[in-house]
């Protein structure tokens, strides 16, 4: 392994909280090693799986309408500017004439038409399609109705983009610096097909683009000369290891193999705080950790009074503070506190004493017929982590004293993802990360339809209170509403949460350019390292 540590990059210093980690190749004078914490499903943005990595990876080499700065911030990125009609509802975009991709091919407004077209093509199956519903005809054609409005996604040149809304949405273009939103290249797409992304053909228009994906080892990126701010970009590449085992994260960064660990065991974070204080960063950030509740038919979690019962004897303050280290908080509910224009709510019972919420589990489970002759047993699915692992056999101790037989298995985060999407689990380790500060982006993936809403919750209540939100311009009653609709999800034990997270990362202290922000996502090409 070589000491990215001895190459040295040239000054930026503009602040940033990024996710990556330096680790050079013998050719690279300038490369940064991120290690992510897994491997993305596709450089596709119509066909990425999900994971809070793939923003690591794609957020790099795709720069959408909208980006990040350093610190978070939402600043114009392919478009230089863009106009607001006064109902709010059309938007119109203005792309930068020095816009081009990586073949020095401009970027034009059609390269965004058809980017959105295969985001809602039923045929791909994105699981972000939902987040940009409020485009006119979005949900329409993703469900491959019929009766689809023309989608409101229109080249009215080739450097003016106009996206029409079903309905004025304050937050939509906090959407669009989504991975989801990024552009296509359409003279690509449509000479090689879904094959565009295949290393020999792909072509990008972020600071980096892509030369090599060796699977489960690495994905290697070169600076992008055609990027419109090339000249700010110290970087001469960024190299990303899928590193699932934090330990083996933490061993390659002391070694100087890597300039930022993306995330770190929270067993750890003392021993870090003594020995490595410079290098570490624990922020806010609007996340939580949950386990999904299979409601399938055929599942005993299908049973609501299985589901309030798991939940009440989790003891969620021991998990927090015995073996996440005190470095998180334990959730009562899903939407974590510290939402814009919300406020927290809380799951029926978890206010009780331990010893009536466990009484009360006991009698719930024999109410649904489980007992001595007919124990409750369960399959719980992990992603691999030590951390997961103490979590889930936690969760199996706790729900002994219930006569509750609990199965663990463990499987790397894109397979464990997988069997969650195919419904192959009782209880399902997940998380969710905010892709914008509003608390439909937490709900939302609980409605009936949602890729994402891995335990089939299905309420017929909840989703007309997610409507009405959705259609709801008065910020104080849409706020109402999806509280309403959280005591509803929180009330049908639609899920298991367990706290609300916070950011971890190993960032080498030579480094210049980080900044903590509660997204928790950061693009490399803000980062420089000091001589």
């Amino acid at each position: 392994m070589f000491d990215s540590r001895t190459r040295r990059l040239t000054a930026r210093c503009l602040p940033l909280l990024l996710g990556a980690l330096s680790l050079s190749a013998p050719a690279a004078a300038a490369t940064l090693a991120i290690g992510i914490q897994g491997e993305p499903a596709s450089l596709d943005s119509a066909r990425i799986g999900g994971t809070t990595w793939e923003n690591d990876v794609l957020g790099d080499l795709f720069e959408g309408l909208v980006t990040l700065d350093p610190a978070g911030h939402y600043v114009p990125g392919a478009a230089r500017s863009w106009d607001i009609s006064d109902d709010g509802k059309t938007y119109t975009f203005h792309l930068r004439d020095d816009a081009d991709w990586s073949d020095g091919q401009p970027v034009v407004a059609a390269d965004f038409v058809l980017a959105f077209q295969r985001l809602f093509d039923p045929a791909n199956g994105a699981v972000y399609a939902n987040l940009f519903y409020p485009i006119r005809g979005a949900e329409a054609h993703t469900k491959g109705r019929a009766d689809a409005l023309p989608l409101g996604v229109v080249a009215l040149d080739a450097k003016t983009l106009q996206i029409t809304l079903e309905r004025p949405t304050p937050y939509f273009t906090t959407l669009l610096a989504h991975i989801a939103a990024s552009p296509v290249p359409a003279h690509v797409v449509e000479r090689y097909g879904d094959a565009w992304t295949q290393m020999d053909h792909i072509v990008t228009n972020g600071a980096f683009t892509p030369t090599s994906w060796v699977s489960h080892d690495h994905i290697a990126a070169r600076k992008n000369p055609e990027f419109h701010a090339a000249a700010e970009v110290t970087l001469d590449g960024v190299d990303y290891y899928p590193v699932e085992d934090r330990s083996a994260a933490l061993q390659r960064f002391r070694a100087g193999g890597l300039d930022i660990v993306r995330d770190f065991s929270p067993d750890r974070y003392q021993w870090l705080q003594d020995n490595l204080p410079d290098a570490v960063h624990l922020a806010p950030q609007l996340a939580n950790y949950y386990f999904a509740l299979n409601q399938r038919d055929g599942h005993p979690t299908a049973d609501k009074r299985v589901r309030e019962a798991l939940n009440l004897a989790i003891r969620r303050e021991v998990i927090a503070k015995q073996i996440m280290g005190g470095v998180v908080a334990p959730a009562s509910g899903f939407v974590p506190g510290g939402v814009a224009h919300y406020d927290a709510q809380r799951m029926p019972g978890l206010d009780r004493p331990m010893d009536e919420r466990i009484a009360q589990a006991k009698s719930l489970l024999e109410d649904a017929g489980y007992g001595p002759d007919h124990p409750l047993e369960l399959t719980l699915r992990y992603s691999t982590t030590e951390a997961n692992k103490r979590i889930a056999v936690a969760l199996a101790a706790m729900w002994q004293p219930l006569g509750v037989k609990t199965q663990l298995i463990n499987a790397e985060g894109a397979v464990h993802y997988a069997e969650l999407a195919n419904g192959n689990f009782d209880v399902g380790r997940a998380s969710w990360v905010a892709d914008f500060d509003d608390a439909s982006n937490f709900l939302g993936i609980l409605q009936s339809d949602a890729p994402k809403n891995y335990g089939g919750y299905r309420s017929p209540a909840f989703d007309a209170l997610m409507r009405a939100a959705s259609q709801e311009t008065d910020a104080d009653a849409r706020q109402q509403l999806l509280e309403q609709a959280e005591r509803q999800a929180l009330g049908d034990y639609a899920m298991a949460p367990i706290y609300i997270d916070v950011s971890r990362n190993l960032v080498a202290p030579d480094l210049s350019g980080w900044q903590d922000n509660a997204l928790n996502r950061h693009l490399s090409r803000w980062l420089s390292r000091d001589d």
